[in-house]
Parts: structure tokens; sequence; C-alpha cells
């Protein structure tokens, strides 16, 4: 392998995330926090820098991604206020003369959004899910599935760190009105009208085009189980006790008890997650694939599958709801990803240099 590297000019990764002028000025690679994956593609003898995003210097950022062969995007959906909408047109120009973007954004829309669980709702991973695509339909269908089908959660299709996302439970003493909780951290339970939250809701179908709506799942207190991918291979896999939809004890959102626990770390190889390992890699991953229209080398390089546990099955093995998607901004990561990421890299730039491997 050594000869072959060799004979091949060296291939350059940019690392794309979003910072000021001043961290734009400061960035290395020793003082990210992807050092880790710096350390990993330096390994696999691939060079990368990082390029730090914003709005306000976007046309000197577009030139440094130009000079690379390859392009790793953490940016979150909305941050501060800023969305992704400028920064996603630079990259579908910038994937159009040459190097390629992981993940790339037509990717991420397929993906890396809410509407994924409804797209994907008849896969194992899937549940009671709807989608609504205006005011008038989220107006006119929700109310009724609300109040024959028992607590739902409404999301925004791109979002992240809980923006958008609402447990809404009818309260059946009181005609019209509902019981909502925000899964931003910090939220309390607020009764309302729920002519007032559909209001709440309708600048969603602006930005992310659409509403979904999931039952509620009952043993969301079990904790959340992060299956972190790369390509389409497991990578490792994350829990922790989270918090978000779930009431803050009496002492308020700022109690210890209201705190999410860890999130405990593990690698692919974790005895306990070897069912949903299987599952992801050998039947949801390529059935997802397919529904949607993604071939494996679009992947991105780094995502995550967020599920929640479902209920037993009947011969008591727990099942699993997905809940989410990450594509946009997946961090932090297992131990064992950044050397998951550096062999996909490298598969990746192998497919560039070899033609025969791109037919």
């Amino acid at each position: 392998m050594d000869t072959e590297r060799q004979s091949s000019p060296l291939r350059t990764i940019a690392i794309l995330s979003r910072g000021d002028a001043a961290a734009r000025r400061e960035a290395t690679a020793q003082n990210s926090r992807f050092v880790r994956v710096f350390e990993a593609l330096a390994a696999a003898g691939i060079d990368a820098f990082p390029v730090i995003y914003d709005e306000s210097f976007a046309s000197a950022v577009r030139d440094q991604l130009l000079t690379a062969d390859g392009v790793l995007v953490w940016v979150d959906p909305i941050h501060q206020g800023k969305t992704r909408a400028e920064l996603d047109g630079l990259l579908r120009d910038v994937a159009a003369r040459g190097p390629w973007v992981s993940a790339h954004p037509d990717v991420i829309l397929k993906m890396g959004v809410k509407e994924v669980l409804y797209r994907t709702r008849h896969l194992g991973w899937g549940a009671d899910t709807h989608r609504y695509d205006s005011a008038a339909s989220f107006h006119n269908q929700f109310p009724a599935r609300l109040r024959a089908s028992g607590p739902r959660v409404l999301k925004q299709n791109r979002g992240n760190g809980g923006q958008g996302v609402w447990k809404v439970e009818a309260l059946p003493d009181r005609q019209g009105m509902v019981r909502v909780l925000h899964a931003q951290r910090g939220s309390m339970p607020e009764d309302m009208p729920l002519d007032v939250l559909l209001a709440r809701c309708e600048p969603y179908f602006g930005w992310g085009g659409c509403i979904i709506d999931q039952a509620f799942q009952p043993r969301l207190p079990d904790g959340m189980i992060r299956c972190y991918m790369s390509g389409a291979k497991v990578a490792g896999f994350g829990h922790q006790k989270i918090k978000a939809l779930i009431p803050p004890p009496p002492e308020g959102p700022e109690a210890p008890e209201a705190q999410p626990g860890p999130r405990i770390m593990h690698g692919p190889d974790a005895p306990q997650f070897q069912a949903l390992r299987g599952a992801m890699e050998d039947e949801w991953t390529p059935q997802m694939m397919t529904t949607l229209g993604i071939d494996e080398p679009s992947l991105p390089v780094i995502w995550d599958a967020d599920f929640l546990y479902g209920p037993k099955d009947a011969a008591g093995a727990d099942t699993y709801v997905l809940c989410e998607i990450n594509a946009s901004s997946c961090f932090a990561i297992p131990e064992e990803a950044p050397a998951a990421i550096a062999r996909t890299v490298k598969q990746r730039l192998m497919r560039i240099e070899s033609p025969q491997a791109q037919g």
C-alpha cells in the first residue's frame, strides 16, 4: 500500500465548522475540537486542514474549499439564529466544481431531516408517524389525531438541540386545551389552547417545509441510544438518560434531577447493542438507502441514528424506534469513530483515484 500512496498525489481534506473571524485566524488542527479526527486522517496518510465558516467571509471559505479534494462538514442546521441556507448553496457549488462534500446538502435533505421518520416509517425502526405539508393540513388533521391516539411529539423538519420539538397531550377535563413541553433544555410544561400551539408551530413550514408527528414513546425515561455510523458501518454507540420531553421535578428545570445523564460511549462491538448493530448494518441502512435513493458512496462519513426503546416484543426483547438522524454535525463521537472516519475517507479518495471503482 505504501507504493500505491507514493505513486499518487497527497490528498487533502478540509474540515469545516462554524466560527467567527477570531476563530478563523487562530484555527489549527491541534486546537480544533476535531483534533482526533485530524490525527486519524494523518495516520492514514491524508493531509487535513481546518476551515472556519461564517456568512461574513463566505467567499474566502469557498476559495479554501476549492483547494481540497474533499470537505468534511460539521455545521448545525440552526446556530444562534443562523441557518445553513447560504452555506448549503456554497457547498453545492463547491461539490459541482470537483471536491466531494460530506455530508452533501442534498443528502442531508434526504436523511438528516425529520421527514426521514415519515419516509422510512415502514422499516423496522418505524412508528406511528405522520407528515403535515401545510398549515392547513396541520390544522385540519392534527387535533383529531391527538384526541384519538394519545400524546404526540411534533418536530420541525430541520433543527437541532431540541428546537422545534414538542410533546403534546390533550387535557381531557379541559375542552380544547393541551399540555405542551418543548424539548429544549430548561423548558417547563405549559397549558394552552390547542389553537395557540398550532399557530406557534406554523413558522416551521417556512424553514423546513413540513412538520412531522410521531406517537410519544412511553419508554423515553429508559434513555436514548445513539448509533454512530461511518458510511454504512457502525462506528460506535452512545447511551444517555435524556430529560428532553420529561417534565422537570417540582424544584424546576435547573434542579440536578432535571439534568440529562452523561452519554456513555461504547465501541461498535459492545455486546448489549449487537442486535441493533445487526439491524442497522444488514437491514435498516440498506433499506433506507433504497427508499431515499442514496448510494453508499454518498452516505456521510459520520452520521448517527438516535433510537428510543419501543415496546418489548413477544419474546421480551427490546425493540427500537428511530427518533432522529443527525447528518449535519455529528459530534461528540466515540473514541473508535475517528479511525472509522479515516477509513471511510480513504475509501472515498480511492474511488476518485480509480476510474474502475467509479464505473
